[in-house]
């Protein structure tokens, strides 16, 4: 029961110490940083696009 207790302890101190170490400070800021999508997303995309048809066609050959 001793252990219990413990446990349950260390792991409400855990979860208060994390979300205290997390906190933002208030309001919002200024300007919202926007990351530019360029060509290099576009063509990971088309690689994995192109990575899934040839393992769908592979599957159809070997049935």
């Amino acid at each position: 029961m001793k252990t219990l207790i413990t446990i349950t302890l260390v792991i409400a101190f855990t979860i208060l110490l994390t979300t205290i170490l997390m906190a933002q400070p208030p309001g919002l800021p200024a300007t919202p940083s926007q990351a530019p999508i360029d060509g290099g997303l576009g063509l990971l995309a088309a690689a994995g696009g192109g990575y899934a048809l040839k393992k769908l066609r592979d599957r159809r050959q070997t049935e």
